[in-house]
């Protein structure tokens, strides 16, 4: 049976909304509810009568002060949102989310917005992946329990995906080791000076953690790559110590 996918809130608003999206998964099968700073706190008492029964989901429900601790076991990561925003990302609907869900046994989460604003540019850089419904382009706007029903629907119906396991192959690295491998190149980047325009250091820093989620990288790989960091950085240090 595929791992189900974790269903992330970030920064939602009103309990209600909560309850109904822990109806909305549960109708399809899905328990996994994790919570980035609800605005009016956790447990919520509007969460319950709203979620119609979803006992069990709300039960469970485990908050977290940043995406980057919500999803820090997860492999991949899928964004939630109508607009890309300018950052470019693998852009994927629900259905093909779901297909690549079936077929990895891996930890993996959707991100979903708050209710008004729906995620930042800094939450849509965190995910691998942009995952987008095709509605009206005159009336796009969903609210959150119909995003979470929307992908929760999709992942229930793809149930009959034959996982594709392929020999040798290497699971993707949890986003704790990215975001290990992200500090490791900002740390190495700031002791070269290369932040030296304060007015751009947040959006050179958006665009590098974009580039180092897109590819999906191995532990290996990461492993790899941070050894490659720390011999330049040792290197430059040598060099400079003669």
């Amino acid at each position: 049976m595929s791992r189900q996918p974790a269903i992330v809130l970030v920064r939602p608003q009103l309990g209600e909304n909560i309850g109904m999206a822990a109806r909305a998964m549960l109708n399809f099968g899905l328990t996994d509810m994790r919570l980035v700073a609800p605005r009016d706190g956790w447990p919520n008492p509007d969460a319950g009568p709203a979620s119609a029964g979803a006992d069990d989901v709300l039960r469970n429900v485990r908050v977290y002060n940043s995406i980057a601790e919500a999803v820090a076991e997860c492999r991949y990561v899928y964004a939630t949102t109508m607009r890309p925003r300018g950052i470019w990302k693998p852009i994927v609907t629900p259905a093909q989310a779901a297909r690549e869900l079936r077929e990895n046994d891996e930890p993996r989460a959707i991100l979903f917005g708050p209710e008004r604003s729906g995620l930042t540019t800094d939450d849509l850089v965190v995910a691998n992946a942009i995952l987008t419904v095709p509605t009206n382009p005159d009336f796009g706007s969903l609210n959150l329990s119909q995003a979470v029903l929307l992908a929760a629907y999709e992942w229930s119906k793809a149930a009959d995906v034959t996982p594709s396991v392929q020999e040798g192959f290497e699971p993707a690295a949890s986003h704790e080791s990215l975001e290990g491998l992200i500090g490791h190149v900002e740390g190495a980047l700031v002791e070269a000076d290369y932040f030296n325009v304060p007015s751009r250091v947040r959006s050179s820093k958006r665009t590098l953690r974009n580039i180092l989620t897109r590819p999906g990288w191995s532990e290996k790989e990461i492993r790899t790559l941070r050894g490659i960091v720390h011999a330049l950085v040792e290197g430059r240090r040598g060099k400079r110590d003669r």
